[in-house]
């Protein structure tokens, strides 16, 4: 089954895909009310806060590198694709994280930071394949070479973050993402 015809299977569905995308920000709008103001970073509760922004993540994040992809790379009309599998997951995933951070802080949340890490690097690796795809940089590079050593070196430092969150160990301390120099 290629990711077309997948993509084309979930849209008959659709009233299942409704279902699982509404299902996830229910879910952290009933833990917020179940646990109380205060209480999301306790034992029980971030695990599932933990659960549910994987729920929503994964989906969100695959129907937003399929969107981008059917914007940028196909040039297909976004008129013509079905909104409920290609921004319902998006919609789902942001609901879902506004909710869960209302009731508890991401840094209490476990996994957040190597999910974060992921998002980035498939964001960065994107651009970059955008940039690559925009400007035909592999025939010739039309910018200056200053230009061209700061979005490598931009690009180098965001994933090298984004490496570094994904797959550090669970007692190594989280790191800061970069930003630019003070001047």
């Amino acid at each position: 089954m290629s990711t077309r015809e997948f993509i084309q299977m979930a849209g008959l569905h659709w009233l299942l895909l409704l279902a699982v995308f509404l299902a996830a920000p229910l879910a952290a709008w009933l833990c917020g009310v179940a646990h109380g103001k205060g209480c999301g970073g306790n034992a029980p509760w971030k695990y599932v806060y933990s659960a549910l922004v994987y729920l929503a993540c994964v989906p969100g994040t695959f129907a937003g590198v399929i969107t981008a992809y059917t914007l940028f790379f196909t040039r297909q009309n976004l008129m013509d694709v079905n909104p409920l599998v290609y921004f319902l997951p998006i919609v789902s995933m942001v609901a879902t994280l506004v909710l869960i951070h209302k009731n508890v802080s991401f840094d209490l949340v476990p996994g957040f930071d190597r999910l974060a890490g992921l998002m980035v690097m498939i964001a960065c690796s994107f651009a970059l394949a955008l940039a690559i795809e925009k400007t035909r940089i592999w025939i010739v590079f039309g910018g200056s070479i200053e230009r061209l050593f700061v979005l490598a070196a931009a690009i180098f430092a965001l994933l090298k973050w984004g490496v570094y969150m994904l797959f550090r160990r669970g007692d190594e301390p989280k790191q800061q993402p970069p930003g630019f120099p003070n001047a």
